[in-house]
Formats: structure tokens, C-alpha cells, sequence
């Protein structure tokens, strides 16, 4: 669900940015006040997770589409959603500035679209009040809450694209198209986080509320390597189907737009000097399994350590703000 610059107008593309810019200062405001630094070791171990996580697509049977884990949700249940936000901010960022994933002047748009709803929607409204008591509720606790965190970000991107009117999407065909999708997808996704939330909280309940011990100095460690090995191995076998917005444009539209105002040029041109591996593979002139693979596993790596390295400086940059402001 990451949306392309092509979809965005300036305007649209400047205020989501500011919006997202807000709530992240706020989050960040919110983390420093708490006190609480239990979290900011595992929030560069579960960005480099998520990261890594969201490049396995998996296919949609009957609709020639795919999807992939959000992860805000994930992020919220095991960070807290100020946390979360700040962490889904530095995945998408990394995804946008290295791999050409989601377009700059959209990338406003796509943090509040992923992460906004799940962490303080989703999380909050739904997930919270349903899981609490009976474990087993949890399933579908996260069911719901996976699916209401992408149901309203695909509704956004609809309303997003709109607005900006650059576009000649018709809205009715779009949504129509657009929610059906991501039903679908963030049913995948609940039951995923379901089952990795109650997977962690029998084998590693440290992991879930984190404690400065060695058992959950381990706990990152394992964390780290399961992204490493998702990035590095498993990231070969995603589905090669277009993802549900992708799918969802291409049966309203039949064809992409590019818009050529300045601002779409240079956010372009930025993307092009520094995206080094763009769609998760090396541009090269033959296309080969093995060079795809390749591509796949130098990416889901790199992006792992670099989102594991960006959301790790934020939440010690945080810590050390807060010490230092209690001098």
C-alpha cells in the first residue's frame, strides 16, 4: 500500500507530510516524558523485523494480486504506539530513500497511512479492549484490529489520491477495488500477528515486556537473526504478483500517470541518486532467478541493518534528551 508520487498532488503530498512530521514530534514528546527506556533496544531489532518482513509478499488466490505484512499493528502490540509510530517512520523512509519504495513526496502520506491508523486507531480502539483477559481472545482481537488499521489506510490512499486530482482514477471503482483487497490482506495479517504475538508470549514472554536482563539482551538478539534470515533467504520465494494498490490501479486505470511538474521531477530525481537498489534488485540488462535472489537478499540485509541502525539512533537520541533535559 505504498503509495507512488504519480497519485500525489504537492499539496496533498506537503500537508500529509506535515501531518505525519506532528505526530511524530509528539510521539517523540510522549517517549521522553515516560521515563521508560525499556523499549529503545527493541526498537531497531523489531524496524529491521518489520523492514524485512514487509518485502515477503504473499499471493492473494483468485485475484492475481499480493500482499504483505503492515506491521504496524505488530509494532504497536510489543512498543507501545508512540514507539511504533517513530519505528514505522524510519521502515518506510529507508524503503523510499534506498529501495524506491513508496515515492518521497508521498512518503508523508504512506507513514500516516501505515502507521498512524494502526498504532493509534487499530491498537487503542480495538485490539487493546478485545485481547484484554482471555488469551485466546487475541486472535481475534488482532483479526479486527489488522483488518479496521487497513481498511481506513487503503480508504485514505483513495481519499489522498483524489484530492490531489491529478489523477483521472474514478473514486467509485477505486474503492470498490481498493477495500475488497485489503480485506483480504489484513486478514492475513491478523492472523500472522496473532500468531506471532502468541508465539513470543509462550517462548519469550521478555520479549513482549522488555527488562534490562540477558535473557532479553538474547531475546534481541533472536529478533535481529529472524530478520536477517527473512531479508537474507526467505525474501526469495515473495510473490512477483502486483501488490493491492498496484493491482487495484492497473484495473481501474490500465496505465500508470507521471505527472512533470517541478516538484514530482526533483522528488524523482532525488530517488534516482539515492535509491542504490530499487525494487529490491540490481538493475541489470538480463534478468536471471539467481541475480533476483541476489538482489533480494543484499536488500532485505542492508535495509535491515539500516532500519535497525535509523530506529535505534531515535529512540538513544530520545533517551539521552530526556537525561539531559532532567539535569
Amino acid at each position: 500500500m505504498h503509495m507512488a508520487d504519480a497519485l500525489i498532488s504537492p499539496a496533498v503530498g506537503a500537508t500529509l507530510w506535515a501531518a505525519s512530521a506532528g505526530i511524530a514530534a509528539c510521539c517523540a514528546r510522549k517517549i521522553r516524558q515516560s521515563g521508560d527506556d525499556r523499549m529503545v533496544p527493541m526498537m531497531g531489532v523489531l524496524g529491521a523485523f518489520v523492514f524485512t518482513a514487509m518485502m515477503i509478499n504473499f499471493s492473494i488466490p483468485g485475484t492475481g494480486s499480493s500482499g504483505h505484512l503492515g506491521g504496524g499493528l505488530l509494532l504497536a502490540i510489543l512498543l507501545g504506539p508512540h514507539a511504533a509510530f517513530l519505528v514505522m517512520a524510519s521502515v518506510l523512509t529507508i524503503q523510499a530513500l534506498f529501495f524506491a519504495d513508496g515515492g518521497l513526496l508521498a512518503l508523508g502520506c504512506n507513514v500516516f497511512n501505515l502507521g498512524f491508523f494502526p498504532a493509534f486507531i487499530a491498537y487503542p480502539w480495538i485490539y487493546r479492549p478485545l485481547a484484554r483477559g482471555d488469551g485466546s481472545r487475541a486472535w481475534m482481537a488482532s483479526m479486527l484490529a489488522a483488518v479496521a488499521g487497513l481498511q481506513l489506510g487503503a480508504f485514505a490512499v483513495v481519499l489522498e489520491t483524489k484530492a490531489s486530482g491529478i489523477s483521472a482514477l474514478p473514486f467509485g471503482p477505486f474503492v470498490l477495488l481498493m477495500q475488497p483487497i485489503h480485506l483480504a490482506i489484513g486478514l492475513v495479517e491478523g492472523i500472522a500477528t496473532a500468531a506471532l504475538v502468541g508465539f513470543v508470549s509462550e517462548a519469550r514472554p521478555e520479549a513482549l515486556a522488555p527488562v534490562s536482563t540477558s535473557h532479553e539482551r538474547r531475546s534481541r538478539w533472536y529478533w535481529l537473526v529472524a530478520a536477517l534470515l527473512m531479508g537474507g533467504l526467505f525474501s526469495w520465494f515473495a510473490s512477483e504478483r502486483p501488490d493491492g494498490l498496484e493491482w487495484a490501479l492497473a484495473k481501474v486505470s490500465g496505465q500508470s500517470q507521471t505527472p512533470s511538474d517541478g516538484m514530482h521531477r526533483e522528488a524523482a530525481r532525488l530517488q534516482q541518486k539515492t535509491a542504490f537498489l530499487p525494487g529490491y534488485a540490481f538493475q541489470t540488462t538480463e534478468a536471471s532467478r539467481s541475480g533476483a535472489n541476489a538482489g533480494a537478499s543484499v536488500s532485505g540485509i542492508a535495509g535491515g541493518l539500516f532500519t535497525f541502525s535509523a530506529a535505534t539512533l531515535i529512540g538513544v537520541g530520545l533517551r539521552r534528551a530526556r537525561r539531559n533535559g532532567a539535569k
